[in-house]
């Protein structure tokens, strides 16, 4: 995988893509044959006994008791079908998720209280586990000519990627001491309003070094994008974080676990299908062939359901769940 200085190999999805986003076709390239949609894993939170205590019920225990329940919490992911099945609702190709979960008009959709107690927590947007990537790209690979050639494009707006001129550090990692002479050296450092009014903007390095964080994007409807050489058998292998040149070596300096970003798109060199996994979503789409579509939505370790050209993915689009 290495740096494209010239974007011009993503200007293809360009022509294909339409202003504003009335339809999935804002950041899914029209097209292709068939769409299918992939559910990012949900997360539930049980105990093994009882429901799940209420914000009223930690109000009445001591710091030993909630420490103690905290211990005996069961946390797994979950599926989209199986959250529909708590809720009573119903999993469908447009379903949204506030709308499986029954938000009400002013509560939050992150984190509801099924019925029987369990905690659901929302889908992670933008973003897959790579045991779920490497599932999807294990079909992506067996239908494209070029499995060995191919793009991956990344948002540049995710925090820390890119470096930038300013007072600002693009991120910054606090490793706070036992001493409080220290602990307040170090909020000073972070916040001092009055003397950053004075600084003059120097160079604030990022994930990606500064040629390329001053690079060309691919400059897409709403979205502009850092475009990698990426082969697609690459994404094969859960590991692809290892070999990802934006991985955030830094980071793991700092006693992180190896991380990238998870790429907005990716792409074989013969544009068999397209990959998005659009920022703001909760899922992600897979452009492309009937066959491949087909492929990816019986297989048992992606939940997936097909939708067609022109699918409604907005916030407000499930009318099933009402």
């Amino acid at each position: 995988m290495e740096w494209i200085a010239d974007p011009s190999p993503g200007g293809w999805l360009r022509e294909r893509l339409d202003e504003g986003y009335a339809t999935m076709h804002g950041v899914v390239p029209r097209g292709f044959p068939a769409y299918a949609r992939i559910f990012h894993p949900a997360y539930v939170r049980s105990l093994p006994d009882r429901a799940v205590p209420t914000p009223q019920d930690y109000a009445r225990m001591t710091d030993a008791e909630s420490a103690a329940l905290h211990g005996a919490y069961i946390d797994e992911t979950t599926t989209w079908a199986e959250t529909a099945e708590a809720f009573g609702t119903q999993l469908h190709p447009l379903a949204q998720w506030q709308r499986v979960v029954r938000t009400p008009g002013d509560g939050d959709w992150r984190t509801r209280n099924a019925p029987d107690g369990r905690e659901f927590t929302s889908p992670e947007e933008g973003s897959m586990p790579p045991e779920l990537l490497a599932a999807i790209a294990r079909h992506l690979v067996a239908h494209t000519t070029t499995p060995g050639a191919g793009f991956a494009a990344l948002w540049e707006g995710h925090g820390g990627l890119l470096g930038h001129f300013g007072q600002t550090p693009s991120r910054a990692f606090l490793m706070f001491g036992d001493e409080p002479g220290h602990e307040r050296m170090l909020e000073r450092s972070i916040h001092n309003p009055f003397e950053d009014a004075f600084r003059k903007p120097r160079w604030q390095p990022g994930i990606l070094s500064e040629e390329i964080s001053k690079g060309a994007r691919l400059e897409l409807p709403g979205r502009d994008h850092v475009l990698f050489s990426a082969p697609p058998r690459a994404f094969a292998d859960p590991a692809w974080v290892l070999d990802a040149p934006w991985r955030d070596v830094e980071a793991e300096e700092h006693g992180f676990s190896p991380s990238a970003q998870h790429p907005s798109l990716i792409w074989p060199d013969d544009r068999a299908w397209a990959l998005i996994s659009e920022i703001d979503y909760d899922s992600t789409i897979v452009a492309g062939s009937a066959d491949l579509i087909r492929a990816i939505c019986e297989d048992p370790a992606i939940e997936a359901l097909p939708v067609t050209e022109n699918a409604d993915l907005t916030w407000d689009a499930d009318e099933v769940n009402r």
